[in-house]
């Protein structure tokens, strides 16, 4: 056994010794009311960047809260045990969605509340997950190696944004502007999750975004549905028979061009994904379904996983009040999201939806788009050391191979961390399915809490060995 392993030893006997004291400070992260989206919580969004900058600066970290176009950064530098050695670079957010409705929460958003679950306690807060809980973690795990050794056994960077809940539009600017303080040789983040609480995952597969309005214009103002229905063009009925025809009856989108680039599944990463047993009734039961949407003939991870979607997010226009008005209105709107998965061009995507629309727009209809995002999907490589370590570390905490799994969502920085600073991240997550990030009654199980902390301190012993 080498001396890391049995420092390794000391350091998670310190963690366990000092949950309480982790999770009190979880908890006061928690209670600041960091929403991005609304600008009566600029101030709030400041101060949890504050909070974030002083937890660093006590642990021997040069920390300090840097002004952006937006929401400020958190960057922050451990030395480890000197120049030699890898070098890793943290990412999280301290931003977190708006609480709305508040009405559906059992307990205040930002007051964290302990409750039980069906996995033993589970704290319920705005952020408990998403990502201040998995921030806390490796937050945590820097903390104890600090009181055991005085020091981190790797350096470490540290890059906490503001804005991630809101698109990161600061972020990609603040890169390139630091694009040598911020270079290291692999990111780790944690803002992803594990196959079930007894299963790590490792996300190695990303599905990347188009994200866009469309506005379809009609008559110059909003008509009466007697005096003109019939006769004028009404956009609310264009636009709904448009989208209408977005998939065909076997769930295929009908958008030019946007299988051209899509690889099949191999065979080999398709018998991994049969082998676990993933139970797709259960996983609509949860959230009050029972029959499967999307592609015929297509297995329910390799949908969730492996193929593009497209799917109407919002859509609005004339009157929408209490009562009765009878208009036909001038414009109608719809908001969409394509997910990708790799080798497809969001440009190419987007420009294939915008044609789809225009063979379908009526005469007098015009049409107008807003793009909100352009991120195309990732695959992170399986064979990497950074891969292999981590395999070591969750394999010796949890007594199991972790999963390589693959992700429906989108993690934009993993794209902008490739393409700015020339890294490969290594998404390390410790969420479930039943987290309910973004949605009223949020919550992180203790259990997750402390496996993420004595996960990661395992994780910086193996990549400082690296």
């Amino acid at each position: 056994m080498s001396k890391l392993d049995n420092q390794t030893d000391v350091v998670l006997k310190s963690a366990d010794a000092t949950l309480d004291a982790a999770t009190e400070r979880w908890f006061a992260l928690l209670r600041i009311p960091s929403v991005s989206a609304q600008p009566a919580h600029a101030a709030d969004c400041a101060r949890a960047a504050e909070w974030a900058r002083g937890q660093l600066s006590e642990i021997g970290f040069r920390a300090a809260v840097r002004a952006t176009a937006g929401h400020p950064c958190v960057v922050a530098h451990h030395p480890g045990p000197g120049e030699n050695g890898p070098h890793l670079l943290y990412y999280g957010h301290y931003d977190v969605q708006p609480p709305e409705p508040l009405e559906l929460w059992a307990s205040p958003p930002f007051e964290p509340t302990i409750v039980d679950g069906p996995r033993g306690k589970r704290v319920v807060a705005r952020g408990a997950v998403d990502d201040k809980g998995q921030v806390s973690t490796w937050l945590a795990a820097f903390r104890a190696w600090h009181a055991v050794t005085g020091s981190l056994p790797v350096r470490v960077s540290v890059l906490l944004e503001g804005e991630e809940e809101v698109g990161s539009p600061s972020l990609e600017p603040f890169l390139i502007a630091n694009r040598r303080e911020l270079a290291a040789d692999v990111a780790v983040i944690s803002d992803t999750g594990m196959w079930d609480i007894d299963t790590p995952a490792i996300t190695t597969r990303l599905r990347g975004l188009v994200y866009v309005q469309v506005t379809l214009k009609g008559p110059e103002r909003d008509l009466h549905s007697g005096m003109y229905g019939g006769s004028a063009l009404n956009p609310i009925n264009a636009l709904t028979r448009i989208l209408g025809d977005l998939h065909d009856p076997q769930g295929r989108i009908q958008v030019p061009g946007f299988y051209d680039q899509v690889r099949a599944v191999s065979p080999e990463q398709a018998r991994q994904w049969a082998a676990l047993g993933f139970d797709e009734a259960a996983f609509l039961g949860g959230i009050g379904l029972s029959h499967p949407a999307g592609e015929a003939g297509v297995s329910p991870l390799e949908r969730l996983w492996a193929r593009p979607t497209a799917d109407i997010n919002g859509i609005w226009g004339g009157y929408t009040g209490a009562g009765a008005k009878t208009v036909i209105a001038t414009e109608a709107h719809a908001k969409l999201s394509f997910r990708l998965v790799p080798d497809q061009d969001p440009q190419a995507v987007l420009d294939g939806f915008k044609r789809f629309v225009a063979e379908r727009l009526p005469a007098d209809a015009r049409v107008a788009y807003e793009v909100f995002g352009l991120a195309p999907a990732i695959d992170v490589p399986t064979d990497s050391s950074w891969v292999r370590g981590a395999r070591a570390a969750l394999a010796e905490e949890f007594g199991r191979e972790p999963l390589l799994m693959g992700c429906g969502g989108s993690i934009p920085v993993v794209d902008s961390l490739r393409r700015v600073l020339g890294m490969d991240s290594l998404l390390v997550g410790f969420g479930l399915d039943d987290d309910q990030p973004h949605s009223p009654g949020e919550k992180f199980e203790l259990r997750s809490f402390q496996r993420g902390i004595r996960s990661h301190i395992r994780m910086l012993a193996k990549l400082a060995d690296l």
